[in-house]
């Protein structure tokens, strides 16, 4: 098997493991663990993870004049942005956590509009407005009465800021990416977040009946930590060694598909004619701002 098929493959699982994730991390909250403490032990386990297989990675000095930058970038990629997400996963849906999470390409475009004076051409416009509408109309109205989803517009307004802060983290890293390895950048960057996270994130860790969890439940926090939160970043890396960045990163209009199918397979979700719409305007934003432009020839 060719290096490019495995890449292929590599990245087929990560967005897999993404898809899956939606309905998959709802299943033990908050029954048998809180949003807060299962992002506790989400930082903690990829940083045991991270830092364990450091000896792989070069041995390198982060510069001194970077610390700044590895703390804004842990505050808003192993903090705010997960702490949101798997709040929001607790109010609200699978499928609209699967759907509101893939504005993240056009949520990096609006800000690097104003933190980078990035140009925007006429496509990207219109699928700024069309994804935004489409994560609108979720969060105002896509409201329901379901036990396992106590306050689904909140949930969803969430996701929205999760979106929003990891698309701010992927801004601030891209200089970081460029010069240290990656295993370095995690290493760091999840143990930083484990520190900023315990004052937050700790007494619900705590509360945990660790002994009295069932095997299910175990389980499905092993996924989270070594699937979602170690492999599929691991996936993606390697994947970005073979292939194209816009290769890989067109992988992101699968993660809904499979969410929302895992979802309505497990019956776990269901669809409705709103869910369907807003996604579909969300896929056409990102589609349109993800879109490069075709060179002339």
């Amino acid at each position: 098997m060719s290096n490019r098929t495995l890449a292929i493959l590599s990245a087929l699982g990560a967005t897999t493991i993404y898809g899956l994730n939606h309905t998959i991390a709802k299943g033990v909250m908050p029954v048998y663990i809180k949003p807060f403490g299962f992002i506790m032990l989400r930082v903690i386990g990829a940083c045991v993870l991270f830092w364990g297989i450091s000896f792989l990675g070069p041995k390198e000095k982060v510069e001194r004049s970077d610390w700044g930058r590895f703390l804004l970038c842990a505050i808003f990629g192993m903090v705010i942005n997960m702490l949101a997400f798997f709040k929001g996963l607790q109010l609200s849906t699978p499928i609209n956590s699967a759907v509101l999470v893939t504005t993240t390409p056009i949520i990096v475009v609006v800000l690097s509009i104003f933190l980078i004076q990035e140009k925007i051409r006429f496509h990207r416009a219109i699928g700024i407005v069309l994804g935004l509408i489409g994560a609108m109309i979720l969060v105002l109205y896509g409201h329901e009465v379901r036990a396992d989803a106590p306050d689904i517009k909140l949930g969803n307004t969430l996701f929205l800021v999760n979106a929003t802060s990891f698309a701010l983290y992927l801004i601030l890293a891209k200089k970081l990416v460029a010069k240290y390895h990656v295993i370095t950048l995690m290493k760091w960057l999840f143990l930083i977040g484990v520190i900023i996270n315990i004052p937050v994130a700790l007494p619900e860790f705590l509360e945990v009946q660790w002994m009295d969890l069932p095997l299910e439940a175990v389980l499905t926090m092993a996924f989270v930590v070594v699937g979602t939160t170690f492999c599929a970043y691991l996936f993606n890396v390697f994947a970005l060694t073979q292939l194209k960045a816009s290769t890989v990163s067109s992988f992101i209009y699968l993660q809904p598909v499979i969410g929302i199918l895992f979802a309505v397979l497990t019956g776990k979700d269901q669809l409705t004619v709103l869910k369907i719409g807003a996604g579909f305007l969300v896929l056409l934003g990102v589609y349109l701002v993800s879109r490069q432009r075709i060179p002339d020839q």
